[in-house]
């Protein structure tokens, strides 16, 4: 479905991805993983069409979008839900769920038999899964709790029904709780509706717990690629993210 191959990226005279290969296979839950600044995000607004590629190719689902549009790679069927959710906290709940829409064709949000208009029917398609938007559409987004602007922004990138979803920092500032409902959330899309995942996530422990293969990246490469339970037994690894995550704090 979704294979990186050589991808390279430079902020400036500075380059942050060197050589980056990755794959995401259709109805998989895959993990991608590092300390900071290590180039994860960087990889997800690359293939997004965000930042321009140095170098390598991205192909998904054997077409080639190295380089395209947003607008092209989101037409193609890949989603994203970016750190820090990205809502407009001015909009109401309705209009950043017709956000995620607002760019494909009519056609390609509506379902082949939908006698409704399109974008109200992949809206309410996307809300489903979270019955409280159904009485809190005009909410303004930014009133919303953590949990609730994560789920908005989940929500938000189902509207173009996309067969993968990127997910970045899923449980930033959220209550364990609330992360448990995300996680088990993903899985279902992933599970049910075959939807590939790719998860970055800091929270190394839960993020191997719910995925089947994991990436690890260290300075822009990749240190690790396999099993997720097999990275989960590489001490040295993971203590690298934990000694960073401490070092950041002392230094605050």
């Amino acid at each position: 479905m979704l294979e990186v191959r050589g991808l390279e990226v430079s902020y400036g005279a500075i380059r942050v991805l060197n050589g980056i290969d990755l794959t995401v296979a259709p109805g998989e839950m895959v993990a991608l993983l590092g300390t900071n600044g290590a180039g994860k995000s960087t990889i997800l607004k690359a293939i997004s069409g965000l930042l321009p590629i140095k170098a390598g190719r991205v192909t998904f689902e054997g077409t080639d979008i190295t380089g395209a549009a947003p607008e092209i790679v989101l037409a193609r069927g890949v989603g994203q839900v970016p750190g820090g959710r990205g809502l407009l906290p001015t909009l109401t709940v309705e209009e950043n769920l017709n956000l995620g829409g607002h760019l494909l064709p009519k056609a390609q949000l509506a379902d082949a038999d939908a006698d409704a208009d399109a974008d109200a029917d992949a809206v309410t398609e996307a809300a489903r899964p979270f019955p409280w938007m159904a009485s809190r559409r005009r909410q303004l987004a930014g009133t919303l709790s953590g949990g609730e602007q994560q789920m908005l922004a989940i929500a938000r990138a189902l509207v173009a029904r996309p067969r993968l979803l990127m997910v970045d920092e899923l449980s930033l500032g959220l209550a364990p709780a609330v992360v448990e409902e995300l996680i088990g959330l993903l899985q279902t899309l992933c599970h049910e509706r075959s939807i590939a995942i790719l998860l970055v996530e800091q929270h190394v422990t839960m993020a191997l717990s719910v995925t089947e293969r994991a990436y690890f990246l260290e300075r822009g490469q990749v240190r690790f690629e396999g099993p997720s339970a097999d990275l989960a037994s590489r001490d040295d690894l993971i203590r690298s993210v934990f000694l960073e995550s401490g070092s950041a704090r002392r230094g605050r």
